[in-house]
């Protein structure tokens, strides 16, 4: 049996017909480059965990692993999944309003500290203004 002050709150929606609001559909995601092959090779669990990171930069927001990649004039995040085969990586800038653009995924080597390679950083550089030119068709 509803109490007193939830069958009120149950007579009050149905009496101004609020429906609520229906979530918006989760932003789309466009792999640059090779990056959703090298996601599908990373290990089981790393591909799970990146993948709900990704998710949740769908559904706006932020996945605990994720944090902004120093100099770039766009907000580029990344996110991190370990496994014992090491530390993998997922690059991705959710600037754009259509899509989320996955522009890197990696495995972290360790050769110069917890800084990310310079190749790497290049190759997210081009693929960010790669992701600039799509956004604005």
């Amino acid at each position: 049996m509803l109490q007193p002050a939830a069958w009120s709150l149950c007579q009050f929606w149905h009496i101004i017909d609020f429906v609520p609001e229906q979530e918006d559909e989760p932003r789309k995601l466009i792999w640059l480059g090779d990056t959703l092959e090298r996601l599908t090779a990373f290990p089981p669990a790393v591909r799970k965990g990146l993948g709900f990171a990704l998710y949740q930069a769908q559904i706006g927001q932020q996945h605990e692993s994720a944090k902004m990649l120093r100099g770039f004039a766009e907000a580029v995040w990344q996110v991190r999944a370990d496994d014992r085969s090491g530390t993998y990586r997922a690059v991705y800038v959710a600037l754009f309003r259509d899509a989320i653009y996955v522009l890197h995924a990696f495995q972290k080597k360790a050769t110069s500290g917890i800084a990310t390679p310079r190749r790497e950083l290049d190759l997210i550089r081009n693929r960010l203004q790669l992701a600039r030119k799509l956004a604005r068709k």
